[in-house]
């Protein structure tokens, strides 16, 4: 997206699809497809998108979350990483985080309609979502709260399953 087009004020519609994790079997056949669709001003950041995220599948602990861009899919090593920051930057070695969630505005990652990333939620359980960009509204001005759920299908899954 060129240069002009980053613009803070868009509007982005974003649809997040949990594409692996700790789901039984028995909830995904009566869930086959679990998805958010989030709205998310530009001017917000990658640490706001979390939080929508974290919510709309009613997630209840924290735990450490990153997000990927530019890869070939999860877990891509090429991949832009945007993490939360640290103080023990070493654990990164010579593989530096694109950004923090923190400071990455949504607007700031040249986002296009049809692009895909990825979000990994609790490095333990490893619950991985792919962000389908569904639609971008450029100089929009929002009235209202966002980030904000416009859309679900399927149920949340429990963060721990039995």
């Amino acid at each position: 997206m060129p240069k002009s087009q980053k613009n803070t004020d868009a509007l982005y519609t974003l649809e997040v699809f949990i594409i692996g994790g700790p789901v039984t079997e028995k909830f995904t056949k009566k869930n086959p497809v679990i998805s958010r669709t989030i709205q998310i001003c530009g001017n917000q950041t990658l640490e706001d998108l979390h939080e929508a995220i974290f919510d709309a599948f009613d997630r209840h602990d924290s735990h450490m979350y990153q997000f990927e861009l530019n890869g070939s899919g999860p877990g891509d090593p090429k991949a832009d990483k945007y993490v939360l920051p640290m103080e023990m930057e070493s654990i990164f070695g010579d593989d530096r985080p694109a950004g923090f969630v923190t400071k990455t505005k949504i607007a700031s990652l040249n986002l296009q309609i049809d692009q895909a990333f990825g979000y990994w939620f609790d490095f333990g359980d490893d619950w991985w979502h792919q962000i389908n960009v569904v639609g971008i509204e450029e100089n929009n001005a929002t009235t209202g709260k966002y980030p904000k759920v416009t859309k679900s299908v399927g149920a949340s899954p429990p963060q721990y399953p039995r």
